[in-house]
C-alpha cells in the first residue's frame, strides 16, 4: 500500500488514458506522411472504407491477433503489410491483403474474411499519422501497392488457429 499521496497521484497518472493515448496511437514504426498513402488511407482521423474494392481483409480477435502477427512480423523481417489494430472493444487485429486476394482461400474459424461479398463490408482505416484513435496502423501505413501476403497470412493462421 502507498502511505503518501504523492505516490498515489503518480500511479493515477501512469494509469490514466490521457497519459499513455499519444502512445497507443501513433504507428509503432514511424516516418509515414500523408502523402506517402495510397489514396483509401484518409489524410486525418478515421474513415470507413468499403472492402473488396482497395483490399480485402481478415480479422482476427485480441491476442489471437496479436499472436498471428508476431509470427508474420519474423516471417518478413518485420514487414508483414498493412495491418490496422482496435485498441478498444473486441481489440480486433486487420490484416489488409490485395483487393480479390481472400476469394482464393478458405479461412479457419476465428478469422473473418472482410472482401468481395453479396452484402456491402467496410473497415475501419486510420490517416498514416495524427489521433486516429480507436485505430492505428500496428507496422505503419501503408504505401501504395502494399499489402499482407494472402498465402502466407494464410499458413499462419492455420497453424495459429486450428492447433490451439
Amino acid at each position: 500500500m502507498f502511505h503518501n499521496g504523492h505516490d498515489t497521484l503518480h500511479i493515477l497518472v501512469a494509469y490514466s488514458p490521457n497519459y499513455w493515448l499519444p502512445y497507443a496511437t501513433t504507428p509503432m514504426l514511424g516516418g509515414m506522411t500523408s502523402e506517402d498513402a495510397p489514396d483509401w488511407v484518409p489524410r486525418t482521423g478515421l474513415q470507413l472504407r468499403l472492402a473488396g474494392v482497395h483490399f480485402d481483409a481478415i480479422r482476427v480477435r485480441g491476442v489471437r491477433g496479436e499472436a498471428v502477427l508476431h509470427h508474420l512480423l519474423s516471417l518478413t523481417d518485420g514487414d508483414p503489410g498493412p495491418v490496422v489494430r482496435e485498441l478498444s472493444g473486441g481489440r480486433w487485429t486487420y490484416f489488409l491483403l490485395a483487393p480479390g486476394e481472400s476469394k482464393h482461400y478458405t479461412w479457419p474459424p476465428g478469422a473473418t474474411c472482410f472482401g468481395p461479398a453479396p452484402r456491402d463490408q467496410y473497415v475501419g482505416i486510420p490517416a498514416a499519422t495524427g489521433n486516429t484513435y480507436p485505430l492505428s496502423w500496428r507496422c505503419g501505413a501503408p504505401v501504395a501497392g502494399d499489402f499482407v501476403d494472402a498465402e502466407l497470412l494464410h499458413g499462419v493462421l492455420l497453424a495459429q488457429l486450428t492447433c490451439h
